[in-house]
């Protein structure tokens, strides 16, 4: 895992960094494949670091993890124009490299000796039940479609907020702003879960909380959008925010062996993430037929009360996925 980590890192800053010369379209589409392999290397093994370095405390490591991944997300969002300005968009993408070369280097510093951290496979094997792959659990497949459809509001949020208001006659500077707080109430979110996690080992009740808050968000979206513009991107910021790392938690929950976790998080994490890539689509593709996007904000809520559903069948002392 150290040494994937590493090269996910190198990869991202990499592909970042060739932007400065490479910033036509066919080198854009390479280099965000490049950077998409990186993050797909450090989001399948950094949880598995996490887990067996940190198994007293995995469900806090783990969410402060995550709130990372929203926080650089945020300051990114935050940063871009502003850079854009002083060196070019090009320079800007570019930047980016010098964070993932950074966090490359302090991984090798502080990440401990790769022997030291592999278990033995034989044992573990020998010690537990037979293997079964992943798609031959039900129990992973819906975990698949939990972490898809928390995503799917993440994505379509992200991408859909700003031109939801600005169709809604809002300026653009009132959209930014409006998408710069969901962003940091998302971060907050990710810091809250961080700190109360440990007192929660029925993860239930945590996830239904933050999807009642996504949900509160998504009805503001359509009944009261403007006059309850803050309030309503603060409530769905947090919901959302804290649907991401207890998403993760509640995968990694399900299985024991560190080594195998990565498998089964690479599983849950590559069929969430394409059924979330379809959600910005499709609110495009609604928003074209029927005029502005409330049909995309009810359908997501439709969306969060189904995760909810199939989350109320993670209750504790459930056997672990072999």
């Amino acid at each position: 895992e150290r040494r994937g980590v590493l090269l996910g890192a190198l990869l991202i800053g990499g592909a970042c960094l060739v932007r400065a010369v490479l910033s036509d379209t066919a080198g854009l589409i390479a280099s965000a494949a490049v950077v998409g392999v990186g993050v797909a290397l450090i989001q399948a093994l950094a949880p598995v670091v996490i887990k067996r370095a940190f198994p007293a405390q995995f469900g806090t490591v783990m969410a402060l993890y995550t709130t990372g991944i929203m926080g650089g997300a945020a300051i990114a969002a935050a940063t871009a124009a502003g850079l854009a300005d002083a060196v070019g968009w090009a320079g800007t993408l570019a930047l980016w490299s010098v964070p993932a070369f950074a966090a490359a280097i302090i991984w090798l510093a502080a990440s401990r000796d790769p022997a030291a951290e592999e278990p033995n496979r034989a044992a573990v094997v020998e010690a537990t039940d037979p293997e079964l792959p992943f798609w031959r659990q039900g129990r992973a497949w819906r975990l698949i479609l939990i972490m898809g459809l928390g995503t799917s509001a993440y994505t379509l949020v992200l991408a859909w907020l700003p031109p939801f208001y600005i169709d809604l006659g809002q300026p653009r500077a009132t959209a930014g702003y409006l998408l710069s707080g969901m962003t940091g109430a998302e971060v907050m979110a990710g810091l809250l879960v961080s700190m109360t996690i440990g007192r929660f080992p029925d993860r239930r009740g945590p996830i239904l909380t933050a999807l009642v808050l996504a949900l509160l968000g998504l009805a503001g979206l359509v009944f009261a959008p403007v006059s309850l513009a803050a309030p309503v991107v603060l409530v769905l910021g947090l919901g959302i925010g804290a649907v991401f790392p207890l998403s993760l938690i509640l995968a990694m929950d399900q299985i024991d062996d560190p080594a195998r976790s990565g498998d089964l998080l690479a599983f849950v994490q590559g069929g969430g993430y394409i059924i979330a890539s379809l959600s910005p689509l499709g609110a495009g593709l609604l928003r074209d037929h029927m005029a502005d996007l409330t049909q995309a904000w009810v359908l997501m809520g439709v969306g969060v009360i189904l995760l909810g559903v199939m989350t109320l069948g993670f209750r504790p002392g459930l056997p672990k996925l072999r």
